[in-house]
């Protein structure tokens, strides 16, 4: 059975810096793409970083620049760095792992909060 565990967060001030880690138990098999995404209070869960099976990114506009998404495949881990946060930031983290099966299977972390207040 796959469970995916994310830690890292908590409660950073403007400009601070932050990073978060998922780590995978079991084996994944045929992993297409590890993401993070992230949804705050009242708002729709929405994309922040994605890392491929080849090695290519992808960043949402609001995070580029300040965020780097990162993996250690041996280990099943993706980390989340992110600098230069803002109070816009604020929101629960989930981490998600995609394997191209038949069909495509999404696995997801329960969520760390992150907080970036004064």
């Amino acid at each position: 059975q796959v469970e995916l565990v994310e830690s890292g967060g908590g409660l950073v001030q403007p400009g601070g810096s932050l990073r978060l880690s998922c780590v995978a138990s079991g084996t994944i098999f045929s992993i297409n793409a590890m993401g993070w995404y992230r949804q705050a209070a009242g708002k729709e869960r929405e994309l922040v970083a994605r890392i491929t099976s080849g090695g290519s990114t992808a960043y949402a506009d609001s995070v580029k620049s300040r965020f780097t998404i990162s993996r250690d495949n041996p280990k099943n881990t993706v980390y989340l760095q992110m600098n230069s946060l803002n109070p816009e930031d604020t929101a629960v983290y989930y981490c998600n792992f995609r394997a191209m099966l038949s069909p495509v299977m999404d696995y997801w972390g329960k969520g760390t909060l992150v907080t970036v207040s004064s």
